[in-house]
């Protein structure tokens, strides 16, 4: 918002600063029944006040020392402080236009037209009919349409995380998103060549060899979890390799017996019949595991549901409240694997679409209209990105560590959406993705040409944890580079060519894995970076996951051999 503003209602206000006032000097009114103030504080900064009297009389400050200014009286009204960077005579003009209006909220408005979209904030507003000044981040700059540009002024003020934010002086804003990525599917797909679901017959060799032996598995054991973030990662890892054996390599033989597999083991979440069933918590409106009201124990799968019990010692009558943390994560994958069990299986949907539609709303329902679910809890539309930190106190405010994961969960609900026959459902995905692949690469994913990060931190390549006040590159579990990197990558699908763009890419490998520095690293990252390098470099990708060095130790609990296989031939790297 352009202004901070307080309301008052018959009482005597006050106006502190711990910065300390220069200079208080009261200048000509821009309206009617408005009173207005420059402020010099002692760090040189300018900062404008503006009264907008309701009833009574206007008001009148009276500098009672070098923090604090007090009216003469009772008042009534608006009082607004607005910072006027470098004191310029044309940003105090578009401040003094607004001046007397406010916003009340916000409402979120979507048309999508084939591969093209806009998308849309109107403000609510109180106060003076004059146009709202509200603050736009550079991804919103990028992307507004002509009219909303012609709205911008040339105030600037720096953000804590997202580099400087531009005033508008509109009650509304749209922005384009011309290039919606509606030709990306479950196969491997790549910018400049889309989908492709032609490989090698030595690929398709390698493929089947591996699938025999992914799909072997017991699936059941190890999705059958006391979290529900690791038993999703695990059915979504088995539905890629059997998507890829079925329609890449063509042997729906071992496709069919693993997707027989997988629909048993998927019934137990779909029946509700896992270690810690959900439950509808009412009080905010959610979907949420019964872990840590069953343990007591808010950390319980990383806080996807937590419980205070009110002093008692006993939580059996599950009273409280839930955190809510990183629902859009854990639900992604078990919206992806549905994708792909109904594709296949059509039949199979109509025992489950309720189920799968059920998570959907819990993490982006679009409708205000539904009674059950808040909107979008977890994507942030004016941000661009969805925040994982749910409902506890931060000094920090909320963040987010994978940026990966939150566009998994728009391109599942995608394919979902696909999958069901849903248009409008798909369409939000695609829409999702074309405004992650946007915010991403502003203030999360680096290149070297990136403004709105400081230059002295850009060499990072990833900002680890974005925070609302402050970034922090490291992850929650530790400070390796193939950590505080990979988070950001997990787990490579077929958007991920499209949010992570093809220079990104190759300079986070030459900072940190190329020169083999990759072949340093531990376990299952190895193998998340190697199908990373695929996006770039798909026959260096492709050999290694096919040599005679690959061990089945590089492989995540979130992976197969048979999708990484499939993934790096399917972009070019099988001979």
């Amino acid at each position: 918002m352009g202004f901070v503003t307080a309301i008052y209602n018959s009482v005597t206000p006050y106006i502190d600063s711990s910065i300390f006032f220069r200079t208080v000097t009261p200048v000509n009114s821009p309206k009617s029944n408005v009173v207005k103030y420059k402020l010099l504080l002692e760090d040189g900064k300018t900062w404008l006040l503006y009264a907008t009297a309701t009833s009574g009389d206007g008001l009148a400050l009276t500098v009672m020392s070098s923090s604090r200014l007090q009216a003469a009286g009772p008042f009534t009204g608006t009082i607004q402080i607005a910072k006027n960077p470098g004191d310029v005579a044309e940003q105090e003009q578009s401040y003094d236009s607004s001046a007397g209006a406010y916003p009340t909220g916000a409402s979120l408005a979507a048309s999508v037209d084939g591969s093209s979209a806009s998308y849309s904030l109107r403000w609510g507003k109180g106060g003076a009919d004059a146009p709202l000044m509200m603050f736009a981040l550079p991804h919103h700059v990028e992307s507004m349409d002509e009219d909303t540009s012609s709205k911008r002024t040339n105030i600037q003020l720096q953000t804590t995380t997202k580099g400087l934010s531009t005033g508008v002086a509109a009650d509304a804003w749209t922005m384009v998103e011309p290039n919606l990525p509606t030709s990306i599917g479950f196969a491997p797909w790549d910018v400049e060549t889309g989908s492709t679901q032609s490989i090698s017959a030595a690929a398709k060799d390698k493929i089947n060899s591996a699938g025999a032996s992914d799909l072997a598995q017991d699936m059941d054991k190890q999705s059958n979890l006391n979290s529900m973030y690791y038993s999703g990662k695990a059915l979504s890892k088995f539905a890629t390799a059997i998507y890829a054996v079925h329609d890449l390599s063509g042997n729906t033989d071992v496709a069919g017996a693993g997707l027989s597999k997988l629909k048993d083991a998927y019934a137990r979440f779909a029946g509700n019949t896992q270690q810690y069933p959900l439950v509808y918590e009412s009080a905010w409106g959610g979907v949420v595991s019964t872990a840590s009201y069953d343990e007591n124990d808010s950390g319980v799968d990383f806080g996807n549901t937590s419980v205070y019990c009110f002093g008692k010692t006993s939580c059996a009558d599950r009273r409280g409240f839930s955190y809510y943390n990183d629902h859009h994560f854990h639900w992604s994958y078990f919206i992806h694997a549905a994708s792909i069990i109904g594709y296949l299986d059509p039949t199979w949907l109509d025992a489950n679409k309720d189920w799968v539609n059920t998570l959907v709303r819990d993490a982006a329902n679009p409708s205000t209209e539904d009674p059950y679910f808040p909107v979008f809890r977890s994507f942030d539309w004016y941000n661009g990105h969805s925040w994982a930190k749910g409902l506890f106190d931060s000094g920090d405010g909320k963040d987010q560590e994978s940026t990966s994961e939150d566009c998994l969960f728009a391109y599942a609900m995608k394919m979902w959406g696909k999958t069901i026959g849903d248009a409008n459902m798909e369409a939000r995905g695609n829409l999702m993705l074309a405004v992650l692949k946007r915010s991403l690469s502003n203030y999360f994913l680096m290149e070297s040409t990136n403004k709105n990060q400081p230059e002295n931190f850009i060499g990072n390549k990833v900002t680890g944890i974005l925070f609302e006040n402050k970034v922090d590159h490291v992850t929650y579990f530790g400070a390796n580079p193939e950590y505080v990197e990979g988070i950001h990558m997990i787990p490579i699908n077929p958007s991920s060519a499209y949010t992570r763009n093809r220079n990104f890419v190759t300079e986070e490998w030459r900072t940190y894995f190329d020169n083999g520095r990759v072949d340093q690293v531990a376990g299952g990252w190895r193998g998340i970076l190697y199908s990373n390098l695929a996006l770039i470099d798909a026959k260096t990708a492709y050999g290694w996951l096919s040599g005679p060095s690959f061990d089945p130790q590089y492989l995540d609990d979130g992976a197969t051999l048979t999708w990484y296989l499939a993934l790096a031939a399917g972009l070019g790297g099988a001979p």
